[in-house]
């Protein structure tokens, strides 16, 4: 990801709020009601995705696709959808950008499509360490012995992360 250039922040609609909840529980279900709130802002950036601050924080992300937690919202408000879970051996890896491949993989949740955003947390804690795009779906990457299984898509120490505002 490039830097990220702040060029606009507004409070979005109430229409436009349940529009974007609606976009988000398809993703990750009944924990979308986590990340209600009264007022969210819209940040516009030079970045592919649109940022979404809850109480002045950049708890969500919409590619156009899809509507996801960032990954200081997936720190902060967990959620058990959209798991892949990977094998402390992987760890440095993952937290540094890289892709994660079928050997530090550990487990994955049924609910993980193709194309579909991830996080990725470690085995011991559950923490998410990545949000990542699924390359296959859940089964396929279990069934799988080797290879690519997710994409990185923002990690800690990346454009995102490191946002002011």
């Amino acid at each position: 990801m490039k830097k990220i250039v702040i060029k606009k922040r507004h409070s979005i609609r109430k229409g436009q709020v349940a529009d974007l909840m609606d976009r988000l529980a398809l993703q990750i279900g009944p924990s979308a009601d986590l990340f209600k709130a009264d007022m969210i802002e819209i940040l516009e950036t030079n970045a592919d995705v649109a940022i979404y601050l809850v109480n002045k924080k950049p708890l969500f992300m919409d590619n156009g696709d899809w509507v996801f937690p960032t990954l200081k919202g997936a720190l902060q408000i967990p959620f058990p959808e959209r798991m892949v879970t990977v094998d402390a051996g992987a760890i440095p890896y993952v937290v540094n950008g890289a892709d994660v491949m079928r050997p530090g993989i550990v487990a994955v949740s049924g609910d993980v499509k193709a194309n579909g955003p991830v996080q990725i947390v470690e085995e011991r804690h559950k923490k998410p360490l990545a949000i990542g795009v699924a390359l296959m779906d859940g089964q396929a990457i279990l069934a799988s012995a080797q290879g690519k299984m997710c994409k990185s898509f923002h990690h800690v120490g990346d454009e995102l992360w490191n946002l002011e505002i």
